[in-house]
Order: structure tokens, then sequence, then C-alpha cells
């Protein structure tokens, strides 16, 4: 069954969601990112995807000491994106507790970085993030447009051993109208070998149900958590499924 990781996107410090990745459609909730992660592991989920939108805007990480809080309290598995750009910012979130870290701009910009990281840290380390608006890839936050197709750059790193890629849609993103599964049916008939994982869209849990039945090992859900159109007993009564 595939796998649901909630996200948990940060600025200052607190939960955030965005519309299409825009900063300036920022809807700021109550739960601070501590309490989500101790929900969320109160109720069987392993890992979640916590993204620094700060980091990425200012291309360093700069909500350790969130990360490192919740890895320690929460005992859960951190997925860690946002202004990982250099050598020493990655070690910085690895020494603050995350499982995976998640590339995409030095992907993208600087590909022969993450190639080296790849083989340094090992691809079970390194998660891919393919983030594509309108056929392209988006790096920085989503405010810069590449001209990098999915399919160029994950081809990138095949040969490195690229295992773990996190493609959203970002026009889907936010705005609970369903996912792009013709998108991830494609991609996962294309390169066999990856584990992907479906971000951007998911509004309910007939969304993941349709990602599970064309074969999508994991999911990431939002903001259909924060509104309450998945709940945090559906997501227990799936994880104990699966």
């Amino acid at each position: 069954m595939i796998e649901i990781i909630p996200a948990i996107d940060i600025i200052d410090g607190r939960c955030v969601r965005l519309t299409k990745g825009d900063f300036a459609e920022k809807k700021v909730y109550d739960a601070s990112p501590l309490d989500m992660a101790l929900q969320y592991a109160d109720h069987g989920v392993r890992r979640i995807h916590a993204v620094d939108l700060d980091g990425a805007r200012r291309s360093k990480p700069m909500n350790l000491a969130t990360l490192e809080e919740m890895a320690a309290k929460s005992g859960i598995e951190i997925e860690w994106g946002g202004g990982v750009a250099d050598d020493n910012s990655l070690a910085s979130v690895f020494n603050a507790g995350a499982t995976q870290a998640i590339i995409g701009s030095v992907a993208a910009l600087r590909p022969a970085e993450f190639s080296r990281w790849l083989k340094i840290f090992g691809p079970e380390r390194m998660l891919l993030g393919a983030d594509v608006r309108d056929g392209a890839v988006a790096v920085k936050g989503w405010m810069q447009q590449t001209g990098l197709t999915l399919d160029e750059q994950i081809g990138w790193f095949l040969e490195d051993g690229l295992k773990y890629v996190v493609c959203t849609d970002i026009a889907c993103d936010g705005l609970l109208q369903g996912p792009s599964f013709d998108l991830y049916a494609k991609l996962m008939d294309e390169f066999q070998g990856i584990i992907f994982t479906a971000s951007g869209g998911i509004s309910c849990m007939d969304d993941i149900k349709e990602l599970d039945r064309i074969g999508v090992p994991k999911v990431i859900v939002g903001k259909a958590i924060y509104e309450k159109r998945i709940t945090l007993d559906d997501i227990r009564k799936w994880s104990q499924n699966a």
C-alpha cells in the first residue's frame, strides 16, 4: 500500500501552506511543527516531509532549531528540504536530525554536486526534489523556472544510483483539486527503478486510493490535513493496513 507522508512547511518556525508555491498566498496555521510531528507520530506515521521555506528563499537552512526539536522529541523520520546548497548546509541538516535531505535547486543547477553527494552519502539519504511547472523544473522555492524537463533531470542521476524522487506538479499544489495522476503513471513507466513520491493537489482519501491503485509508492499530504479533508484517524487506519 502507498505510504502517506504528511507535509510540514515552515516559515519563521510556524506551519504554513502556500498555493502553487506563491509566498504571497500563504496561510499560517496555529499548530507548531513540533505539535504536528507529535500528532503524526501518535497516529502511526513513520515519516514526515518538512520544508524550510525560509531556507529555500535564502539558499541556506534557516529553521534548523525546529528540525532538531522535531527529530529529538517526536522520534519520527524526517525528510528535510529548503536551502541545502553546499556541503556545510547538507551536514547541518543531517546533524540536526534529518533522515533524508531533499535536494532540488542544486540538483537542477549544479548536477555534478548532487552526483557527488549521492556517491558520498548514498542514495538512501538523498532525495531528489523534482518540482515542475508547465513542463519545466522550477527551483529556489519554486521562484525560478529552468529550461530543464523532469525526464532530463532524473536521467542525469541514474548512473549515480538515484533511488528516491519527490515530484510535485506546482500547478496542483495547495488547490485541493487532485494530483496529476497521468504524470506519475508516466514517470513510473519510464523510470521503473525509481521510488517516486507524489506531491501536490491531494484533496481526499479517494485521491490517495487512486494513486495507490496505479502503483505510486508514496504520497505527500499537506493542506488536506490542515483543512480537515483528511483526518488523523484516516491516516491511522491507512497506516494500520499498510
